[in-house]
């Protein structure tokens, strides 16, 4: 074949006159970017450059008036409605009968699961699907409060589409806190009853770093730590081989996969393809009680201002929007946030240097991050990119970090901020009138 590009100016005439009869079906064949089933607005030309119909742009308003919206919330909602849609369509999955089960003990910090336990469920679904004929399933043994109505449920509502076939849930307030000792007797019930071929847990100060070095002594198996790579390795007793990270992150060691195993973040893709049962499961036999040697006495108010950016889980970060910077310390301190800045805030003298949030300050991971006034630089979404969600707080609908937002509020910053830790401080004084 001839990789010269052949035209047909009748067909280009067609794709360019939208009043033509056979306008749609050529741009069909074209390869058509169409929105919402109406006109195409792009599509490829002959010459491998994409061309755009600037009057399929817009949509049809509630008055039957077209409307062209420049300020991407339209865009944003298409790309949600996108994105549930990809969500509905994922093909179901169902493991009856597994030839073996792969256990995971997610963090599941807040409720939640996590980045890190994402990725954590997508290495156990590579290891669990490895084998077509013979596939394993996944089960996860979760600890915390139920949130849902139904039996079963959890704060959670993804567990299915993060990979998992099977759920041993305990909402005991025996597990509640820090009670390793407590955690470890049902994982050890687990062993015996289900006997998994591997075991699987975040290595993370969280718990799971902890849980998971006892639950290896508890085995006797030589637990693998630092993992953040496993290949499948034919001359392994396992079938698996596993690279960790050694000598302070400064050597790689690679091992057999044990049977244990705690891995880093980003050690795997999340699932996103296939969407899994999740069905719940109840052991069999009852959970022997143990007196545990430990007592939590609870966690311990740390000042939110002393902690570091990276490790902050909740920070209120400002920018040039920001007029009255004295409302948005008080805002900090009332929501209990870390505070973050852009670099134009930094620039200006309103926040030290080491407050600088983005690619040219500190790439932040924090379960929730809040921007005020940030008009969303490259180089600061570049460095919230691993944050779980972000609030947008701008008066510009237009701007990037609104379009990168999970949840934006369009007005001005003061009086929103203003409206918040009011509302923040009337639910506490409810709360001590209560008590």
């Amino acid at each position: 074949m001839s990789e010269i590009i052949r035209r047909d100016p009748r067909r280009e005439w067609i794709a360019r006159n939208r009043l033509h009869p056979d306008h749609a079906s050529v741009l069909a064949a074209l390869g058509v970017n169409s929105e919402g089933g109406g006109a195409a607005s792009e599509w490829l030309g002959p010459n491998g450059v994409v061309r755009k119909n600037p009057r399929a742009i817009g949509f049809i308003g509630p008055n039957g008036v077209k409307r062209i919206d420049r300020s991407g919330l339209q865009q944003g909602r298409q790309a949600a409605a996108t994105t549930t849609a990809a969500r509905d369509s994922r093909r179901r999955v169902t493991i009856d009968q597994p030839a073996f089960l792969v256990a995971v003990v997610p963090d599941l910090t807040g409720g939640r699961l996590s980045s890190h336990d994402k990725d954590l469920l997508g290495l156990a679904r590579r290891v669990a699907d490895a084998d077509a004929e013979q596939p394993g399933a996944v089960v996860a043994i979760l600890f915390g409060e139920h949130k849902g109505e139904g039996d079963g449920e959890h704060k959670e509502e993804a567990l299915g589409d993060a990979g998992i076939d099977r759920v041993v849930h305990l909402d005991d307030e025996l597990y509640a806190g820090f009670a390793p000792e407590a955690r470890l007797a049902v994982l050890s019930a687990v062993e015996r009853e289900m006997t998994p071929r591997f075991w699987l847990l975040p290595d993370s100060p969280l718990g799971g770093a902890d849980l998971g070095r006892r639950l290896a002594l508890r085995l006797g198996e030589r637990a693998a730590t630092g993992v953040w790579q496993v290949e499948v390795d034919n001359e392994a007793s396992l079938g698996w081989r596993c690279t960790t990270r050694g000598a302070a992150g400064s050597l790689d060691i690679q091992r057999p996969l044990p049977r244990v195993a705690l891995a880093l973040a980003e050690c795997a893709e999340p699932m996103d393809e296939t969407r899994h049962a999740a069905k719940c499961q109840t052991l069999a036999a009852p959970i022997p009680i143990t007196l545990s040697r430990i007592e939590d006495l609870g966690q311990v108010a740390v000042d939110p201002a002393g902690v570091a950016l990276a490790e902050a889980e909740f920070i209120l970060s400002g920018g040039n929007g920001v007029k009255q910077w004295d409302a948005f310390h008080h805002a900090a301190k009332v929501l209990g946030a870390t505070e973050g800045a852009s670099r134009v805030a930094v620039d200006d003298g309103f926040m030290a240097r080491d407050r600088q949030v983005g690619a040219t300050g500190t790439w932040v991971t924090a379960r929730v991050y809040m921007a005020v006034g940030i008009s969303g630089a490259i180089q600061h979404l570049q460095g919230i990119q691993r944050c779980d969600k972000v609030v947008a707080i701008n008066l510009d609908p237009g701007c990037d970090m609104i379009k990168r937002a999970d949840l934006a509020v369009i007005g001005d910053s003061t009086q929103i901020l203003a409206a918040l830790v009011a509302m923040v401080e009337q639910q506490r004084g409810g709360q001590r009138d209560a008590a």
